[in-house]
């Protein structure tokens, strides 16, 4: 898989994984007070999907990233097993993904 790697879709796919780092950092508290995770589990997850979302916004200019940053999309969902909003947002989070890059090769005349 060739992937043309634009400054539009790097700008776009960083800001959605800024977001989304921020929110799976925040669901490790959530998942200790609220759903009884044991504290363990919980930093692991939430605090390791987010470094690993901060880490892959600083590779984006290569094109692995963009599959990289696609298997977190599923791992956000999968945490809705912790946090069962997560599956929602999890969602929403993947729709943004997806969207950023079509849109930013689209606009940007890659495809």
């Amino acid at each position: 898989m060739n992937i043309a790697v634009t400054p539009g879709m790097r700008r776009l796919c960083a800001s959605v994984l800024g977001m989304e780092a921020i929110v799976l950092g925040l669901i490790t508290p959530v998942a200790i007070m609220v759903n009884d995770v044991p504290p363990a589990v919980a930093v692991t997850v939430g605090i390791g999907l987010a470094l690993a979302c901060v880490v892959v916004t600083g590779l984006l200019k290569r094109p692995f990233a963009y599959i990289a940053g696609s298997a977190l999309q599923v791992l956000a969902i999968a945490t809705g097993f912790l946090v069962p909003m997560m599956f929602f947002l999890g969602l929403i989070f993947t729709a943004l993904w997806a969207t950023a890059i079509f849109v930013a090769r689209r606009v940007e005349g890659v495809t």
